[in-house]
């Protein structure tokens, strides 16, 4: 297949990028700089410059753009750079993909974070959106970016994705020094479902997505078994050899959390109902297969 990827060289992009041509596919990765590879094409979502037969000629377009999420959560001028990046860059390839006179496949990347606060209900991808967070209203706008290729009859997939936990990336190698030292500690009363999803499963699940036709809609790109907070700070604290009997107040993560504290204090306990109908298997399944996979 051809495929075209925005966003090829964060994390998660990267390592996409890796796996697809292992699998013997042809990727295109679109840079904001002048194009130095053979594989590369230069663009400029913010002024909806981007090649526009390479993209509509494509089998499947993968939008993984945005700025990162690890940021100050008190600035407005981050919260906007958050949402626009996401919304413009998948907005931009959206419009493409409508043009084009076959319609490639889209996997326009999102966040787990859709659902809001939830509490206990188990979050399988016909859930609706409630209020949340910022990201809860990102993910929104995000997805809405995406509906020009929906409405093109492209198969489209949102990717929903929870936190990647990799000692590489954010947020485990932010976490693993607090917790090597003793510091680790769970948040509020640490009741509060958190969803998340290895390296190795995020990609696997990607490429399984832009190989099957079958595969459209939102996904949740999340392990089984959702962990609370708590049973995670254990997880990760016997992982790496420490106890973890430190408590962050909720009041005290609210304030210092700003517009971030909804992502760490709020609940979803999520389930990758789609994928697993589709017939992918997971290798990670529960937060200690995640965190076992994520420390290698």
């Amino acid at each position: 297949m051809k495929v075209v990827v925005s966003g090829s060289s964060g994390f998660l992009g990267t390592h996409l990028v890796r796996r697809l041509k292992e699998r013997g596919h042809e990727v295109t990765r679109l840079v904001r700089r002048a194009s130095e590879a053979s594989d590369e094409s230069t663009w400029d979502p913010y002024e909806g410059a981007v090649d526009r037969t390479l993209v509509g000629t494509a089998d499947v377009v993968v939008s993984l753009a945005g700025s990162p999420t690890a940021g100050n959560p008190h600035s407005k001028k981050w919260a906007a750079e958050l949402r626009e990046s996401r919304v413009t860059t998948t907005r931009l390839l959206a419009d493409v993909i409508a043009e084009a006179e076959r319609p490639p496949a889209f996997l326009a990347g999102n966040g787990i974070s859709y659902y809001g606060d939830r509490g206990s209900e188990v979050l399988t991808e016909d859930a609706d959106s409630r209020e949340g967070s910022l990201l809860t209203d990102v993910t929104r706008d995000w997805q809405e970016a995406a509906e020009p290729a929906v409405r093109a009859g492209a198969r489209t997939c949102v990717l929903r994705t929870a936190p990647v936990m990799d000692r590489r990336s954010a947020p485990l190698k932010l976490l693993l020094p607090l917790f090597k030292a003793g510091l680790g500690a769970r948040l509020g009363d640490g009741s509060q479902y958190f969803p998340m999803i290895s390296c190795r499963d995020w990609v696997a699940a990607t490429v399984f997505a832009a190989e099957h036709d079958e595969v459209s809609g939102p996904l949740n790109l999340c392990c089984p078994d959702t962990p609370t907070n708590a049973e995670f700070t254990q997880a990760l604290a016997s992982a790496v050899r420490r106890r973890a009997f430190l408590a962050a107040p909720a009041f005290v993560v609210d304030k210092a959390g700003g517009a971030m504290s909804g992502e760490v204090l709020g609940s979803m306990r999520t389930r990758p109902k789609a994928l697993e109908d589709a017939g992918f298997t997971f290798r990670d399944v529960d937060v200690r297969d995640v965190i076992a996979t994520g420390l290698r």
